[in-house]
Order: structure tokens, then sequence, then C-alpha cells
């Protein structure tokens, strides 16, 4: 295995995983919620007007944060090599499983198991499970 020590980027890495810890951490102790993406944007559906402001404001704050970071100066070079075809199976395949799984990486990975959660701890070990398997495939056996 090698390292692409020219797009390694421990710092900003490291700054993202402080950024989710405290987003998660204040979401949990503000308003009591787990913060889960997925039931954060599908709880929008069927929002009370208390609950719908912090999910808009959390949900544009997803947006913004990229867009921040550009203007700053940071690096936002992209290359995704798939159709658009194949990122749109690949977004329905991961809501269909953030919906069978109850929750996505977000939920599970970093709060459930934060909680010791062991539903968390199967769903975060499935999700790992099927993203080598699925890499393995394309980059080792289709290609």
């Amino acid at each position: 295995m090698t390292i692409d020590w020219n797009h390694f980027t421990p710092w900003t890495s490291l700054a993202g995983g402080m950024l989710l810890g405290l987003a998660a951490s204040a979401l949990v102790l503000l308003r009591g919620r787990i913060l889960g993406i997925s039931t954060i944007l599908g709880g929008m559906l069927r929002a009370t007007t208390g609950e719908r402001g912090w999910r808009i404001a959390f949900l544009a704050g997803l947006l913004a944060a990229p867009v921040l970071y550009g203007l700053a100066g940071g690096p936002v070079t992209m290359r995704i090599d798939a159709t658009a075809s194949s990122i749109a199976a690949a977004g329905l395949l991961v809501g269909l499983g953030s919906r069978f799984g109850g929750g996505c990486t977000s939920g599970h990975g970093v709060c459930g198991l934060a909680r010791l959660s062991p539903r968390s701890l199967v769903a975060t070990l499935s999700f790992m499970v099927a993203g080598f398997a699925t890499v393995f495939l394309t980059h080792h056996v289709l290609r």
C-alpha cells in the first residue's frame, strides 16, 4: 500500500473531524438530538415549526462549509471518475441502506459508537464491510 503524499491532508482532515465532533456534541447537548444526516434531512418532510429551524440551519451549514473553505483558499479540486447514472445509483443505494439500517454513517458511526450502542456497532461494521467489498470488487475484480 502506498500513500499519495500529494493529496495527504492530515491537518484539514483532523480539523474536519474535530468540527464534526463539536457539531455532534453541540446538537446532543443543546437540542437532545443525535447528529444523523439522513434523519435530519428526512425529518424536514414532517418537521414542526420548532424543529424546522435548526434542521435548516444545520443543512445550510453543510452546504456552506465547502464554499467558505474554498473562499478561504483551501484546495477544493475534486475529481470523480464515475458517470452521472452510477452516482445516482450509488446515492439511491446509500439512501435505501440508511433507511434499512435505521440511520446513516454519521448517526451510527459518530454518535452511536460514542454512546456505546451495540446496534450502531453492528451498523457501522456493516457499512465498513460493504464499503471494503465494493472497493475490492470495483478495483480488483471488475476491472
